[in-house]
């Protein structure tokens, strides 16, 4: 797919956020064709160093998230800098920043004086609890909203301790939520030429992933617990021990329930369960009956038969096992950077082609192009160089 055909073909985004959720929000959104732009501070990106490993002289977990960016590096001590940088969001149609509201403060980069400044573009303020309430200070990370919003309290094994979701799951969708709301912003800002302030937390985005567990709650469920990877609403929808290995079943609907009774040969009183709520009431009879069978044979036998008989079952694949799985693989899943460098695919897909995949920039690798391209002139660019306004590639 050529940058020509790709959506966002012609739309610059400014981002100075850090660490995984507004980089993987920019990356999205250089994916979809737009130009990024990331202001880095002397010494990059916090996610540079997060590693062993290392890909060259930046961590793994940089990689998989700044794709497709371009890097200028602004200290922004210097009033010089900022003047660069407004002049930088001058000329974008997005802004993104993940910076606390003191320091919003401090360089004039409150979103309201940014909107008036600059009527038309979009600002995404990405934060851990949002520009209002009486948290909005308070530093946020993946974990302490995943601890907030009631995640993790369903989360974990039957009876012990509550757990995270082992990846950074709150930063990944607040990425996506802040591209989704970013690019329907664009949409009305070409429409009318008003601008927005998108707010996105990581606690709303980890309260909109509870949403059906609260929703469940509030209507008079009894309040959940960790329960070892089962679900509360759906019986059956849980892992189980096979005569080699454990293998998932979701029974999703009264129609599956029939089809796994068939494939099993469940008893007569298991079949007579044909609702979920029937289920759930006789729940721990019918895991003692789903268990036994399952024990008698091996996971691939298994899920031969649930194939057959389309009941939707799997194994629980280890890493080595996903980047190799045959479907990740035809899908594309895993895709080479033009450096070599291997990353997680962007998880949607366009009939006419695929997106751009160019390798994560080197710190301050286009500092000089980029601000050329403001109209600063060469012997202006060295002037800021020599008083540390503005920084280039490392030599």
């Amino acid at each position: 797919m050529s940058d020509e055909s790709l959506p966002l073909t012609g739309i610059r985004v400014v981002d100075m956020s850090t660490s995984y959720a507004g980089p993987t929000a920019t990356m999205y959104l250089a994916d979809l064709g737009a130009e990024v732009i990331k202001v880095e501070r002397p010494g990059g990106d916090d996610a540079r160093g997060w590693g062993p490993p290392f890909l060259g002289q930046d961590s793994a977990w940089f990689h998989s998230a700044n794709r497709n960016k371009k890097s200028v590096v602004l200290d922004l001590k210097h009033a010089d800098a900022r003047v660069v940088l407004e002049r930088l969001i001058e000329s974008a149609h997005v802004f993104v920043e993940n910076l606390n509201p003191a320091k919003l403060t401090r360089i004039g980069l409150e979103p309201a004086a940014v909107l008036d400044r600059h009527p038309g573009l979009v600002y995404c303020a990405l934060s851990g609890f949002g520009l209002t309430g009486p948290d909005t200070g308070l530093p946020g990370y993946d974990l302490i909203a995943q601890a907030r919003s009631g995640l993790m309290s369903v989360t974990g094994a039957l009876d012990g301790m509550p757990q995270r979701v082992s990846t950074a799951l709150s930063d990944i969708v607040s990425g996506l939520v802040v591209a989704l709301a970013a690019t329907a912003a664009l949409r009305r800002a070409e429409r009318t030429g008003q601008g927005e302030i998108v707010d996105v937390s990581l606690l709303d985005t980890d309260l909109a992933l509870m949403a059906p567990r609260i929703a469940s709650y509030l209507a008079g469920e009894p309040e959940p617990a960790p329960s070892g990877g089962t679900d509360s609403v759906l019986a059956i929808y849980q892992p189980f021990a096979t005569a080699d290995e454990p293998i998932v079943l979701a029974v999703g609907s009264d129609v599956i329930w029939q089809r796994m009774c068939a494939v099993l040969d469940l008893p007569g009183e298991a079949r007579d369960a044909a609702t979920n709520a029937r289920r759930r009431v006789v729940r721990p009879l019918l895991l003692e009956a789903i268990a036994a069978r399952l024990a008698t044979a091996p996971a691939k036998d298994w899920l031969e038969r649930f194939a057959g008989a389309q009941v939707p079952a799997a194994t629980i694949a280890r890493l080595s096992a996903v980047v190799t799985d045959p479907q990740v693989i035809a899908r594309g899943g895993i895709r080479a950077l033009d450096s070599g460098v291997q990353v997680v695919a962007s998880p949607w897909r366009y009939q006419q082609g695929r997106a751009r995949l160019q390798t994560a920039p080197v710190l301050g690798a286009d500092t000089e192009c980029v601000l050329a391209g403001l109209g600063i002139a060469n012997d202006e660019l060295d002037r800021l160089r020599r008083t540390g306004a503005v920084g280039g590639a490392p030599e």
